[in-house]
C-alpha cells in the first residue's frame, strides 16, 4: 500500500485550516487503497493557528504538526515539512481552503500514469487581478532563468514522487526556492486541471515586496542567468559609448564643432550610471548569498515536533 504525505504551510489559517484537514481526512476515506499522514508547518503565526495545529493533532492520528521558531517564508516552512514526510508521494496544498484537496486523485492519476511532478492548473483563478498579474510575471521570468516548459503551470499545489523529495531535502542553504528545486530535479512534470476555490476568509499573505522577494530568492539562488543579462547590458552600453564617440569625433572635423548636446550627455551618464548600480547590486545580491551560506545560516528552526502520542496525553 502506497502511503502519502500532505504537506501544509500554515499561517493565520487558524479559522480555515480545520476544515482543510477535515476535506483531506473525507478524501482519504474514498481512496482506502492509500495510508496517509497530514504534515502541518506552523510557519510562525501570529494568530491562534499553532492552538489548532495542537487540537487537530491530538485528536487524529494521521497528523503531526511542526513549530518554526520565527516566520521563515512559505517555502523553508515547506522544506521543514519535506524533511518530516515519510510518504511515497508526497502532495503540497494551501492552508486556506482555495485549493481542492478532494480533487488530489487527478493528480494521483497522472502520477500513476508515470510522471515525476504533477502540478495543479486552475481553470479559473479565485485571486485579485495583482495577484495573477504576479503569477504571470513569475512565469515568465521562470521559463528565462529557471528553464521552465512554456506551457506548464506551476503553483503551490502539486504531488511528487518521493525521489524528487529525497533530492530536494538534500538542498541545506538558507534560500529555498522549492519551484527551481523541482525543475532542477526532473523534466517529467505534467499539469491537470482543478478548481480554484474563493478565499474563505482573510487575504493573501503575499504582498507585493514579499513576492519580488521570492522571485530575487529563485532567480539568485538557482540560476547565473541576471548576472549574464547584466553582462550583456554592460557590453552593449560600451558598444554604445564607443560608436557615439566615434560620432563626436567625426562632426567635430567634419562639421568644425563639438556637438553642444549637455542635455543628452547628462542623460547618457545617468543612463550608464544606473546600470552599473544595478548590475553592482546584483553582484552584492549574490555575493551576500554566499555569505550567509558559509555562516550556516538555517534554512529555518523548529520549536517543537508536535505528534498524536503526545498531544493526545
Amino acid at each position: 500500500m502506497q502511503k502519502l504525505s500532505y504537506v501544509i504551510p500554515c499561517y493565520r489559517s487558524e479559522h480555515t485550516l480545520a476544515g482543510v484537514v477535515r476535506e483531506v481526512t473525507d478524501t482519504m476515506r474514498t481512496m482506502p487503497q492509500y495510508d496517509y499522514e497530514i504534515v502541518l508547518v506552523n510557519d510562525c503565526s501570529p494568530d491562534g493557528t499553532l492552538g489548532t495545529i495542537r487540537s487537530l493533532v491530538a485528536a487524529d492520528p494521521h497528523v503531526q504538526g511542526v513549530d518554526l521558531a520565527r516566520n521563515f517564508g512559505q517555502h523553508a516552512a515547506l522544506m521543514a515539512g519535506f524533511h518530516q514526510c515519510t510518504g511515497d508521494i508526497i502532495i503540497c496544498l494551501d492552508d486556506d481552503g482555495q485549493t481542492p484537496a478532494d480533487e488530489v486523485g487527478k493528480l494521483l492519476e497522472k502520477i500513476q500514469a508515470g510522471y515525476d511532478v504533477v502540478y495543479a492548473s486552475y481553470d479559473n483563478k479565485r485571486q485579485a487581478g495583482w495577484r495573477n498579474f504576479g503569477s504571470w510575471v513569475n512565469s515568465k521570468m521562470t521559463e528565462i532563468m529557471l528553464g521552465k516548459p512554456p506551457e506548464l503551470v506551476v503553483n503551490s499545489y502539486f504531488a511528487a514522487r518521493r525521489f524528487v523529495m529525497d533530492e530536494m531535502i538534500r538542498y541545506e542553504h538558507c534560500y529555498p526556492y522549492v519551484i527551481g528545486l523541482v525543475l532542477r530535479t526532473t523534466k517529467n512534470i505534467c499539469n491537470v486541471s482543478v478548481h480554484h476555490r474563493a478565499r474563505e476568509e482573510g487575504r493573501s499573505g503575499y504582498t507585493l515586496g514579499k513576492l519580488l522577494g521570492l522571485w530575487m530568492n529563485g532567480f539568485t539562488s538557482f540560476s547565473v542567468k541576471p548576472l549574464r543579462i547584466a553582462t550583456y547590458f554592460g557590453t552593449l552600453s560600451a558598444v554604445a559609448g564607443f560608436f557615439y564617440i566615434i560620432y563626436i569625433i567625426i562632426s567635430h572635423f567634419t562639421r568644425h564643432t563639438a556637438p553642444l548636446g549637455w542635455a543628452s550627455t547628462t542623460a547618457l551618464l545617468l543612463l550608464l550610471g544606473g546600470i552599473i548600480l544595478i548590475v553592482l547590486g546584483l553582484i552584492g545580491e549574490y555575493v551576500g548569498r554566499i555569505y550567509m551560506c558559509a555562516n550556516n545560516a538555517p534554512q529555518y528552526v523548529a520549536r517543537e515536533y508536535l505528534h498524536h502520542e503526545e498531544a493526545s496525553r
